[in-house]
């Protein structure tokens, strides 16, 4: 595939992502049968709830990623570099979107340079398993280097790539070129779906090869599926409607992944500060977020996107404060009710 190609989907993703109605219709991420219980007396000063964090040797001020969501078209740089400059005023860390399209076109790692507008923040390089099964360890850690990337996102889109009329269809090989970065790469490695989530069973396969860190992207969200069946011709587009909402929840992997011991990016439907600390209260080490950024940006542009941050984090220390929180520890260990239908999910992990 071209990178004009490549950038032509870009803008597609990013019109309809922006504009149009590409949520999860009926499977909900399951965030809300988390109930946080309510603490009257609150032994704290909310001016001194601590939101900050370490992520990759880097201190941030709220434990919220800004996750990969695009590059690689002269629209995406744009949003790319208003996102980034709120990440840094904010203290927050921030993911590119697929990096595939460097891999043609060198000259497009300009719309995924971000270091200069954001000096500070972590910063995620992002590459899909396929690309990185064809891509030797040294053509993925130049990859990394020239955007100045704290660590690697791998990307899993299984489904995507099925719906999408030029995606990928052979699959093979990828957990071998995960163990591979793994052991080559000079990078911590977080392992990311797509929308769909992560299971048990892959939880299990990335646990023996090494991984450590993992985001969950589950389904009740964005579904990629369903933004490549608006791009797709009429039978694709039926495939993806039928598929639209194929996933595990978000909530539901953020417990499978807790369990196995990883270190994990709670991402997938969440939408506000509320959601984050639901995440960070199920052991969620970071809250990640795109969609909502996204459109804060496109509509609004940085002043959009710094409302959002103050949205964001005002509802995070929020719910903190009620519930007797002072720092992250004590939000992840709070009290929490779980619903019917997400103890349905776990009591399915044999783990």
């Amino acid at each position: 595939m071209t990178s004009h190609n490549i950038s032509d989907r870009k803008r597609d993703h990013l019109r309809l992502c922006a504009e149009e109605d590409v949520e999860a219709m009926v499977k909900t991420n399951l965030l809300d049968a988390v109930e946080l219980f309510h603490d009257s007396l609150p032994e704290l000063h909310v001016d001194q709830v601590d939101t900050s964090t370490l992520l990759f040797d880097r201190e941030i001020e709220a434990p919220l990623l800004i996750t990969g969501m695009t590059g690689g078209a002269s629209e995406a740089a744009r949003i790319n570099r208003q996102l980034a400059t709120v990440a840094s005023e904010f203290g927050l860390a921030m993911g590119v979107g697929s990096q595939r399209a460097m891999l043609d076109d060198p000259k497009l790692a300009e719309t995924y340079q971000l270091r200069r507008y954001a000096p500070n923040i972590p910063i995620l390089a992002n590459i899909g398993a396929v690309q990185a099964a064809e891509s030797s360890t040294d053509m993925i850690g130049e990859l990394c280097q020239s955007i100045d990337a704290d660590a690697l996102g791998i990307h899993l889109n299984p489904g995507q790539e099925l719906i999408q009329p030029e995606g990928d269809r052979d699959f093979r090989g990828c957990v071998e070129a995960i163990a591979r970065l793994v052991d080559e790469l000079d990078l911590p490695i977080v392992v990311k779906e797509t929308g769909c989530g992560l299971s048990p069973s892959v939880l299990d396969r990335l646990r023996d090869i090494g991984v450590e860190w993992v985001d969950t992207s589950g389904a009740g969200g964005t579904t990629w599926i369903g933004v490549e069946s608006r791009r797709a011709e009429r039978n694709a587009a039926d495939l993806g409607e039928l598929f639209w909402d194929w996933g595990v929840p978000t909530a539901a992997s953020i417990v499978y992944a807790r369990r196995r011991g990883f270190s994990v990016i709670g991402s997938g439907g969440l939408r506000n500060g509320l959601d984050a600390a639901r995440a960070l209260a199920l052991g969620a080490d970071m809250a990640g977020m795109a969609l909502p950024w996204l459109r804060a940006a496109h509509d609004d542009g940085v002043e959009g996107a710094r409302a959002f941050a103050r949205a964001c984090i005002g509802a995070l220390r929020t719910a903190m404060a009620l519930t007797g929180s002072n720092d992250l520890a004590q939000l992840r260990s709070t009290d929490r009710l779980i619903g019917p239908r997400l103890r349905r999910w776990l009591d399915a992990d044999d783990r």
